[in-house]
């Protein structure tokens, strides 16, 4: 019998053909949902009818949708975050969750050090002046021997840390899956999350999204925060409180802050679009050809691994 797997993302095989040629030549039936239509529960469900395997993007996988969905034997992200699965009932429901680490680390860390540059230069703000015949004196912030602090120290806070060294930043790290030996291994030094948001002169995240970490930066930790600090969000929105990061930035408990990444996305009432002093960008970090093009592959040789009875390259649960 033949296997059926669902694509429920917008960007899979969109800048390169490789990853439909890996699950063309496979022989499965693929079924491609159109994602103009929104996805809720009930139509995800009924995509889901007869399908054994799925690769998704940001679609929410509920315990409603697993128990809805018998046929489902393994899900890949097309990406690295699951927060929005509920792996719990993934396996209750045995169904094998992987994602596709090491995919778009280099991607994500390009733009985390973009967005720094960004915001210590207010280089949005140049360019709007720009455009409106402005020639004013705009005067930044060096990352030249500056303090970055990494909160997380996974692929993409590694891949960080290596652009740092480019700039002679001291780069210090608050992980609390590192112990002191496995920081001297890596040749990193190792802080309490206190001490990082007291030293940083760039704080970026890169933490997952759990019941732990959410809503980690709060009105105390940004007072805690050095006034010339900026905070950097490359992860996931929902690790930081943005009430209290509007009140951070109005009351100057901080420089500035520069996001990818929202509570609600997209963040159309937030009251951080009125503010000068943040970069913001649409939740773009793996959006790169190159990226786009090896999560599609490994998303695809995920499905089709589990399916043949194999472990897929990273399985989440």
């Amino acid at each position: 019998m033949t296997n059926r797997i669902l694509i429920a993302t917008r960007s899979f095989g969109s800048t390169s053909t490789k990853p439909w040629d890996v699950l063309n030549k496979s022989g499965c039936d693929i079924l491609k949902a159109d994602m103009s239509i929104q996805m809720d529960e009930n139509r995800l469900i009924t995509l889901l009818q007869g399908v054994d395997g799925a690769i998704v993007g940001v679609v929410p996988l509920t315990a409603y949708v697993f128990s809805s969905s018998p046929s489902l034997r393994v899900v890949s992200m097309h990406g690295v975050g699951v927060d929005h699965i509920d792996l719990d009932a993934a396996a209750q429901h045995g169904v094998v969750i992987a994602n596709c680490l090491g995919t778009n680390n280099q991607a994500v860390a390009d733009l985390a050090i973009g967005l720094m540059i960004s915001v210590a230069r207010t280089l949005p703000k140049v360019d709007r002046s720009m455009r409106e015949d402005g020639w004013g004196r705009f005067r930044g912030t060096e990352l030249w021997k500056k303090t970055l602090g990494l909160v997380g120290y996974g692929y993409i806070g590694r891949t960080v840390a290596k652009r740092a060294m480019g700039f002679d930043m001291h780069v210090l790290v608050s992980d609390p899956y590192l112990d002191l030996e496995q920081a001297d291994l890596l040749g990193i030094t190792l802080v309490s999350f206190e001490q990082i948001l007291q030293e940083a002169d760039f704080l970026s995240l890169h933490a997952p999204l759990n019941d732990e970490t959410k809503g980690m930066i709060g009105i105390d930790e940004l007072q805690t925060m050095k006034s010339s600090a900026y905070l950097i969000n490359t992860a996931r929105g929902g690790l930081v409180d943005e009430t209290a990061l509007y009140t951070a930035l109005t009351q100057g408990y901080i420089a500035g802050a520069a996001l990818d990444v929202y509570v609600d996305e997209p963040p159309s009432n937030s009251p951080l679009l009125g503010l000068d002093n943040v970069v913001l960008s649409a939740h773009i970090g793996a959006h790169t050809n190159e990226a786009i093009e090896r999560m599609g592959v490994m998303a695809a040789e995920n499905v089709l691994r589990v399916l043949r009875g194999e472990e897929p390259h990273y399985q989440v649960v």
